[in-house]
């Protein structure tokens, strides 16, 4: 089974304002609402490409029910723990100037974190254990760590999606797959990536450091794969950027959904670089169609 946990999800609400008064009334022009959080983004795309997966992590409240709701319309098995009060709305304002107002999110008591934990336990070898998102701030900074030690003790393959500090303190513990963009690999050595070359020293050291398959996405100018075996190249397809939200899940996902499709890491790094631009290409997550016919565009060279 593949499992995706969000820590902190939200419903995202979208609004359209053609001209933004503030201090005034404003009515919008368009709006849409819809469950998000890396780690749902994930499990939204990989059922998108035809692969089963269950969501964990905490909701509460009615928006934490309409995250339920929404994600079992699209036939996703959720096992999400329940806790008190809502889960956040993150507001998204779209006029002249883009605005984002984030909710804080429900506080996560300590017996809620020990039926998560319960159920990492569970998981067994074969398994993959996807964590991306942010860490709500009533948890321990360390949670990703205890829930990648406890999953890759059962020989559960791991899937980390995080940043800064959080991330290095996984890579010790051997995650199967990581994915930090060029900026984020940057904060993580205190050093400016701007090349290709750049982002090839720093992937390497954390492939040294223990992480089993590392990507480095860098936008329009492609992305890398680095791993024991060697570093390989992945061209970007040309097309118009539309939404860069999700773009990163979705590279994440078709990664996943190709190699325990297929075995093969050239295939999930072609389809992730596939799925990634395909999900940037539109205004919403990618479908399985856009994702086959971008994958043709995208080509693999070994560098090293």
């Amino acid at each position: 089974m593949i499992y995706t946990c969000t820590l902190n999800p939200s419903v995202d609400y979208v609004v359209h304002v053609s001209a933004f008064e503030e201090g005034g009334l404003n009515r919008t022009t368009n709006e849409a609402k819809f469950p998000g959080g890396k780690g749902i983004n994930v499990s939204r795309v990989l059922k998108r490409l035809g692969v089963d997966n269950k969501a964990l992590g905490f909701v509460a409240g009615f928006t934490g029910t309409y995250i339920e709701d929404y994600l079992k319309a699209e036939n996703i098995e959720t096992a999400f723990t329940r806790v008190d009060g809502d889960t956040r709305i993150n507001v998204k304002l779209k006029t002249e100037k883009e605005t984002e107002i984030n909710g804080q999110g429900p506080a996560i008591t300590d017996e809620a974190l020990q039926s998560l934990l319960t159920q990492v336990k569970q998981m067994t070898e074969g398994d993959i254990f996807v964590l991306a998102g942010s860490i709500p701030k009533t948890l321990p900074s360390s949670v990703y760590e205890t829930l990648t030690e406890l999953a890759a003790a059962n020989g559960v393959k791991v899937v980390v999606d995080a940043s800064g500090k959080t991330l290095l303190d996984v890579v010790f513990h051997k995650p199967f797959f990581i994915k930090p963009n060029h900026h984020e690999l940057a904060e993580l050595f205190d050093v400016e990536v701007n090349s290709a070359e750049d982002a090839l020293v720093y992937g390497k050291k954390l492939v040294e450091q223990g992480a089993q398959n590392v990507v480095v996405s860098m936008a329009g100018d492609g992305a890398l794969l680095i791993n024991e075996s060697g570093v390989y190249s992945a061209t970007v397809p040309k097309g118009t950027v539309k939404n860069s939200v999700g773009a990163g899940d979705s590279l994440v996902a078709g990664f996943i959904a190709s190699y325990v499709k297929q075995g093969d890491l050239l295939e999930a790094f072609q389809t992730g670089v596939a799925s990634g631009s395909a999900t940037a290409f539109s205004l919403e997550l990618c479908t399985a169609e856009d994702v086959k016919t971008l994958r043709e565009q995208v080509s693999i060279t070994k560098v090293e």
